[in-house]
């Protein structure tokens, strides 16, 4: 084997890696949030609307799927920049994609939780 057939076997290797960690977390997102809808039940939690922290115990179940999810695309993508095409301009793309990713992360943490990720629990 060469050297050039050793590196294009790493590259494919590394671009199946990300693209497997890529699926992974997009079916943890989708995994997470139809394990809630059928063991929660969505029709039967329609119906218990009125009972107090119904809304926010199904939100909370949805909400921690989709972060974990959103964890898992974010290695998957980091994975394929550093890996791959390590330019200027990809670390850049990599860059403000984490940035969007983190800020929704926060945002899904903040509706979850009812606090900032840097914020001690309240007891």
């Amino acid at each position: 084997m060469s050297g050039e057939e050793i590196i294009q076997g790493v590259r494919v290797t590394v671009e199946w890696a990300a693209l497997g960690i890529e699926v992974l977390g997009a079916l943890i997102i989708v995994a997470g949030v139809l394990r809630v809808a059928i063991t929660r039940g969505t029709v039967r939690f329609l119906f218990q609307l009125d009972k107090f922290d119904a809304y926010e115990t199904y939100k909370q179940q949805i909400g921690r799927s989709l972060l974990l999810g959103l964890e898992f695309l974010v290695a998957g993508d980091v994975v394929r920049t550093v890996a791959l095409a390590p330019t200027v301009g990809n670390v850049a793309a990599l860059g403000l994609l984490v940035l969007v990713r983190t800020f929704l992360s926060w945002s899904l943490t903040v509706e979850i939780d009812g606090r900032w990720p840097w914020q001690k629990k309240s007891t």
